[in-house]
């Protein structure tokens, strides 16, 4: 069977530790999250040395396109840019539930 996109809504499960479902798709949905964030921070690390790395290379007279310069201060700044969306959506989604009444 193909793995599906929508995952089926499974049965409750009331025990000691709280409510569980039975293919614990918390667990499975906090790893995909705790995965974005973790690739958005290795993204902008790896930018960052790569823009380091060329900007050295061109003080030091070792480059022959300065023009890959800006395009690596620019993917740089877009990382950034992104990981600060992610965390801004997720702080938003935070508030969000916190003002949910129960």
């Amino acid at each position: 069977m193909a793995t599906e996109f929508i995952t089926p809504i499974q049965p409750l499960q009331f025990g000691a530790g709280g409510i569980t479902t039975k293919n614990s798709i918390v667990e499975e949905g906090t790893a995909l999250f705790k995965d974005i964030f973790s690739d958005a921070i290795q993204n902008v690390k790896d930018s960052q040395k790569n823009l380091e790395d060329k900007q050295y290379l061109l003080a030091t007279g070792q480059i022959d396109d300065a023009h890959t310069i800006p395009i690596a201060l620019s993917e740089a700044q877009l990382s950034v840019d992104l990981l600060v969306q992610l965390r801004n959506k997720a702080v938003e989604a935070y508030n969000e539930l916190m003002r949910i009444s129960l």
